[in-house]
């Protein structure tokens, strides 16, 4: 039975909101039926995954000569969309992580959307070296386990097997992060839920009730993971950017690359969550929650990482150009004015020329100009993979052996696809769990005076100005 209490007040916080209203308004898009914008989004993103499934099924079975690679260009469209993917990861850990140690007050309304982001994103990553193996079903065989293949061993020194290592701690941490954070908004829901749905919740929730002991436990794991997790913001695309550093290749060889790389998947995966975040917070009308100072904080993050990419593009120029190594010179010759010139041009004029527009207060706090411009960034931060890449490749010491290098529709269909892989698990996300981290809201906020309102009250249960609390 139910003991109905006398109705009270709660409390106005910052913006003339109560905690119910709050609740109300993030939890709702989780049990209403989805509106016509989300719908025809979710029958695009299914669309383009059903590409997807088409594309591998016919490389699968036709095998890697349906791509249009060839013995100069052995890695195109397929590494250049790996690592493009895994930098877009990259914004979910380092809003969650170094934002969260930095007490970084902003990062509540946008972290839960970005730690999601981050897990999709490297689960899109991981198709593009599956799938160039050719064989999927010996997968296997990048993981190193004792002595039952005889004399089949994983290579330690090669950087493709340390990508294995660092991407897969990185998914596995993330996912701890993002989980873990929303075990609090999965019992607020279990809360507001009946029958099979409050078991299902209930289920996924580990039975969280908000005591002291339960938070302080939170709160201890959020510390442990975020001091886990801020390394490997540093570490993983460092590695990646192994691949091309190790090797000997002019163009690549160069140690600039690692610090060049984690600042580029920075300010592509800012970039991607601005793009999220601007749509999910008008289809779901969260305008209150992922507010234009939100917006605001990200684009200072794309400015100043978007800086940094620019003086290292032209810290490589410099470098080709000061090394008097002929072949360096040539590599980074050949990149700005050889045939992928168009490439280049586009990687400079949206990861340099472009974010500079945010030097202004007013385009910053722009919904519109910041949507643009994200789209920009990452339009560029593919260029940018795909010219490291292919031009690189294209023309090396022997002329006889040069190409010119064109997707054919096959890897065209696998990179679009996961575009509907991605955005097709984002908008079930959204289905399914609160996009905004409900908790983590209330716990910034304050009450009228300056009595701070901590995490411990999230989960009473307010109808109607009543207040419930079960009695069995």
């Amino acid at each position: 039975m139910s003991v109905v209490v006398s109705p009270i007040r709660e409390p106005l916080i910052e913006g003339g909101k109560t905690y119910h209203q709050i609740t109300e308004d993030i939890c709702s898009p989780t049990e209403k039926a989805p509106n016509l914008a989300w719908i025809i989004a979710f029958t695009l993103s299914t669309i383009f995954l059903g590409v997807f499934v088409f594309t591998v099924a016919w490389t699968i079975y036709f095998g890697i000569g349906t791509w249009n690679l060839n013995r100069t260009i052995g890695w195109g469209w397929d590494i250049t969309n790996f690592v493009w993917w895994i930098g877009i990861g990259h914004a979910g850990t380092l809003i969650s992580a170094i934002l969260l140690l930095f007490r970084q007050r902003w990062r509540t309304g946008v972290n839960r959307a970005a730690e999601a982001m981050t897990i999709f994103a490297v689960m899109c990553a991981g198709q593009f070296p599956l799938i160039h193996m050719g064989r999927l079903w010996l997968g296997f065989f990048i993981f190193p386990y004792p002595n039952t293949r005889g004399p089949l061993w994983v290579n330690f020194n090669s950087p493709l097997l340390w990508d294995v290592f660092a991407i897969s701690t990185y998914l596995t941490v993330s996912l701890l992060f993002w989980y873990s954070g929303l075990v609090p908004d999965l019992a607020t829901i279990r809360d507001r839920s009946k029958g099979i749905r409050r078991k299902i919740y209930n289920a996924f929730s580990f039975g969280w009730t908000g005591s002291a002991k339960h938070w302080q436990r939170f709160e201890s794991l959020a510390l442990v993971l975020a001091g886990l997790s801020t390394p490997l913001v540093l570490s993983v695309h460092t590695i990646v950017s192994f691949d091309f550093a190790t090797s000997v290749i002019p163009g690549w060889h160069t140690t600039i690359f690692p610090p060049y790389f984690v600042a580029g998947a920075i300010f592509s995966g800012f970039a991607m969550v601005q793009t999220l975040m601007v749509i999910t917070r008008k289809v779901l009308k969260l305008e209150e929650y992922v507010t234009l100072q939100h917006i605001d904080s990200m684009n200072k993050v794309i400015l100043l990482t978007g800086t940094i990419v620019g003086v290292a593009y032209l810290t490589e120029l410099f470098i080709a150009w000061y090394s008097g190594y002929l072949y360096e010179q040539y590599a980074f010759y050949n990149r700005v004015l050889g045939p992928y010139w168009w490439s280049y041009v586009g990687m400079m004029a949206c990861n340099v020329l472009s974010p500079q527009v945010f030097w202004s207060r007013k385009i910053r706090r722009s919904v519109v100009w910041t949507f643009v411009m994200s789209i920009f960034v990452n339009i560029g931060m593919w260029f940018e993979r795909f010219v490291i890449i292919a031009t690189t490749l294209a023309r090396d010491y022997i002329p006889s052996s040069w190409s010119y290098y064109v997707p054919s529709w096959v890897e065209i269909g696998i990179f679009l696809g996961t575009m509907g892989l991605f955005f097709t698990l984002f908008l079930f996300f959204t289905r399914v769990a609160p996009v905004i981290a409900v908790a983590e809201v209330k716990a910034i906020l304050k009450a009228g005076g300056d009595q701070y309102i901590g995490p411990n009250a999230t989960h009473q249960h307010h109808t109607h100005g009543e207040v419930k609390t079960g009695a069995h």
